[in-house]
């Protein structure tokens, strides 16, 4: 589902003109990049959490040259985990079922 299919079904759902719909979206989506890029955690209840976390440096190899060892930095990430009832939703999918 891109972003522009989630506006058509909002709009379509509850009546709102698209270009209102799009605009909400884009708001939602601009402050919670906002919030990630300040250091902030976002919550959202009974869908999960987003969370900035800092991955430690490591050593990595290259597949073609493994005797070169390469330095990977640290850096900051974006993860997300999934809250109570979007794993329960997602776990009671079928595995046939899902795009490879």
């Amino acid at each position: 589902m891109t972003k522009r299919d989630l506006v058509v079904k909002i709009a379509s759902e509850t009546g709102l003109i698209q270009s209102d719909v799009a605009d909400v979206v884009q708001k939602t989506l601009d402050y919670m990049a906002d919030e990630l890029a300040d250091g902030n955690n976002i919550e959202l209840r009974n869908f999960g959490v987003f969370e900035v976390k800092v991955r430690k440096s490591r050593k990595g190899r290259n597949p073609n040259r493994p005797e070169n060892e390469v330095v990977i930095p640290e850096r900051v990430v974006v993860k997300f985990r999934a809250g109570k009832e979007l794993k329960e939703r997602v776990e009671d999918l079928d595995p046939a079922s899902v795009p490879a």
